[in-house]
């Protein structure tokens, strides 16, 4: 493993870790919504039937399998989404997003947006941006 290789990974964890904070505290301060919140909201709205399994939300979302429970837990609480049993496996069930949940969601996404404009694209070209972009969906397809 060449220096090229350990300063794009050590890169890539610096700038989650730098810009991750900020944008979740922009999120709550705006929205009330944390940034784990709208990352399922998210990854469910954009689901087909707005519906995810469990194990198909902890393999897309952000977050850990066993942070996703847990947050769906508390998006539950909050009435941004239902748990639906599944029809096929009864021991299993499907978190689906609200009206309330797709509402909240759309009132974040300015907020969301413009930190992802401010804190990260702006301080790139437009080509950097597509070939980062290009190279981590590379590394995500060979998963």
């Amino acid at each position: 493993m060449g220096d090229t290789d350990t300063a794009a990974w050590a890169a890539l964890l610096r700038v989650h870790a730098a810009l991750v904070p900020h944008m979740d505290k922009e999120l709550q301060a705006a929205c009330g919504l944390p940034l784990t919140w709208y990352d399922v909201l998210l990854e469910l709205n954009s689901a087909p039937g707005r519906r995810l399994s469990m194990t198909e939300l902890g393999d897309v979302a952000v977050v850990s399998r066993t942070r996703a429970s847990r947050v769906v837990d508390q998006l539950v609480a909050a009435g941004l989404v239902i748990r639906e049993t599944n029809p096929d496996d009864k021991r299993s069930a499907y978190a689906v997003i609200t009206d309330a949940g797709r509402k909240r969601l759309r009132a974040a996404a300015p907020t969301y947006l413009a930190a992802i404009e401010r804190l990260f694209t702006s301080r790139m070209t437009k080509t950097e941006a597509a070939t980062v972009a290009a190279a981590l969906e590379k590394v995500l397809a060979a998963e």
